[in-house]
């Protein structure tokens, strides 16, 4: 931009002078200081007319003729130079010439830059992706939980996982041990189908009966499903197992989870009541708790439901018949 306001500077600069110059010259006498002999005599040359004639050289015939005044040829003159320096200022402003002029960059370098510098974005956000899904795939085989919380925000961990706000009951921890014990002397391979296919071996039976109003979505960090019934309804069991968690947190109300065989963890949230507690041996579809609107994160009375298996949120719907 340095040309446009050297341009607009110039174009100014000459317009005040001449205009003083003008203003001076065409000012009544009676309002300036009476001028010297030498400026009295510059001022008449300035006003004095002036005949332009155009003619034949060898015919000497008159072609055509001007009259002139000094004072108009410099006015003109100076007016003619200010429109043409303001012509060029925006045209090299304003139009793809700027890119000739020192000092301009080069459009398309700019959007070269501009693609770069996205598909370095893009490139770090792939890298950061699998370092996330190499270091989630490192903690399975090892038979801890996935890493997928290490992309929120803690304040988000907290909010959503309501199991590591639970404190651990002395029944909880022997239990873990004595699973912990199997898991040693184990020599079942533990990859993604023979997971899979020792899940779809158990028999689950419907927790409850009702509407499916939000589905499992791991993007948004619902980890189960949302199931709406009649007021008062009992909610059952979903498998053998023994009752780990029984108490009340401010955002999931009552909440009850119960301890499965093969690791398999189901977890009950948003209940108005509950029917048994830690450390209570439960049979698949036995009464365990009363659908309420408990919790703040609950909007209308229904049953959270969640199913867990070696630390990772499963989708109840693929393996629960509801």
């Amino acid at each position: 931009m340095q040309p446009v306001f050297l341009g607009l500077g110039l174009g100014l600069g000459l317009g005040l002078g001449l205009g003083l110059g003008l203003g001076l010259a065409l000012r009544p006498s009676s309002l300036v200081p009476r001028p010297s002999f030498m400026a009295r005599k510059l001022l008449t040359r300035l006003k004095s007319r002036f005949r332009l004639v155009i003619m034949n050289e060898d015919t000497l015939e008159e072609k055509a003729s001007f009259r002139l005044r000094p004072l108009n040829v410099f006015v003109t003159t100076g007016l003619s130079i200010i429109l043409l320096i303001t012509i060029t200022t925006f045209i090299i402003a304003f139009t793809g010439l700027r890119e000739y002029i020192p000092g301009y960059a080069d459009v398309k370098t700019q959007r070269r830059v501009i693609s770069l510098l996205q598909k370095a974005d893009s490139m770090q956000l792939a890298l950061t992706a699998r370092d996330i899904y190499l270091e989630n795939l490192r903690r399975i085989i090892n038979g801890e939980i996935p890493a997928d919380s290490v992309i929120l925000k803690p304040e988000q961990l907290q909010r959503y996982d309501t199991i590591r706000q639970l404190r651990k009951s002395p029944e909880d921890s022997v239990l873990r041990k004595e699973f912990e014990a199997q898991d040693l002397f184990s020599l079942a391979i533990d990859d993604a189908g023979s997971m899979s296919n020792s899940i779809r071996g158990f028999l689950f039976f419907p927790p409850l009966k009702g509407t499916l109003t939000n589905r499992f979505d791991a993007v948004r960090r619902h980890y189960g499903i949302d199931i709406v019934s009649n007021p008062n309804e009992p909610i059952k069991a979903t498998l053998d197992g023994t009752v780990v968690i029984a108490n009340f947190t401010s955002e999931t109300g009552w909440v009850i989870g119960i301890q499965h065989s093969n690791n398999l963890f189901s977890f009950y949230k948003h209940n108005s009541a509950l029917l048994k507690k830690v450390g209570d041996y439960v049979k698949a579809g036995d009464a365990i708790a009363i659908i309420g609107n408990s919790g703040e994160l609950s909007s209308g009375p229904h049953l959270h439901f969640e199913l867990w298996f070696n630390g990772t949120a499963l989708d109840p719907v693929k393996y629960v018949a509801l």
